[in-house]
């Protein structure tokens, strides 16, 4: 099967943290993110916001909070994108059915739908030549965030995400082989041997990068990534914020 103009461009996706001293074209951030508003959303509720920080100062402390990334501050445009049920909340107020007790469904669909939303708006920005890399290290410091962008309640920041031209050119991480992640009919355990086989793939892409080159295999780096990335303060201040009280 010959693959469209849109697979081809889903399939040739890299993160970008070297952007070039480039703005974006006037409009077209704008554009960019009418086409994350064409996401699927669940019920239509629409329950995300997207905050442009354009600061120096303000991204310089989210860099900071996220754990000291330069891209952040770097980048044409840094976007924070958040899960909102605040005006969700407003909703159900107008229309007489009261305050929203933050079930945990609630937050699943919002959090579905930003993300969904901000998935349209790298692939848009990817179609026009731009690059961009997702920030999840702004969860290290949530409230830092919070803060620095006044978020009201029920508006929890789940990642950001940088954009602009980019100024590198990164080889494609190889991703998993199909079999090991489509399962038909019921799940399917996979077998050592292909732990093995993806390990080795990935082992050799780490070796063979032109930039940060290492020594390391993907159970190793995911390993590392869950086991050092607990964020162990995230159920309390989601709480806090609206957010799996019930």
């Amino acid at each position: 099967m010959e693959l469209s103009a849109t697979q081809a461009l889903q399939l040739a996706h890299r993160s970008v943290r070297r952007f070039q001293s480039r703005p974006l074209e006037e409009g077209q951030l704008e554009a960019l993110i009418r086409c994350g508003q064409a996401a699927a959303t669940s019920s239509f509720i629409q329950a995300y916001s997207v905050v442009r920080v354009t600061q120096p100062e303000t991204r310089a402390v989210i860099a900071e909070a996220a754990g000291g990334q330069p891209w952040i501050v770097a980048a044409a445009e840094f976007l924070v994108f958040c899960a909102d049920l605040h005006r969700v909340e407003q909703a159900c107020r107008r229309a007489g059915q009261g305050e929203l007790e933050g079930h945990a469904e609630h937050a699943v669909a919002a959090i579905v739908d930003v993300t969904l939303m901000a998935q349209n708006v790298l692939l848009a920005a990817e179609s026009q030549g731009l690059g961009g890399v997702y920030i999840g290290g702004i969860r290290n410091a949530p409230d830092v965030v919070v803060d620095q962008l006044e978020l009201p309640a029920q508006v929890m920041p789940v990642f950001g995400m940088c954009l602009g031209w980019p100024d590198e050119d990164n080889a494609v991480k190889p991703r998993q082989p199909v079999d090991m992640v489509l399962h038909q009919d019921r799940y399917r355990d996979v077998g050592e041997a292909d732990y093995v086989d993806y390990d080795a793939v990935m082992q050799g892409y780490y070796r063979q990068r032109g930039s940060n080159a290492r020594v390391a295999d993907w159970s190793c780096v995911t390993a590392k990534a869950v086991q050092g990335k607990k964020r162990e303060h995230m159920l309390g201040f989601m709480q806090a914020r609206g957010f799996f009280r019930r």
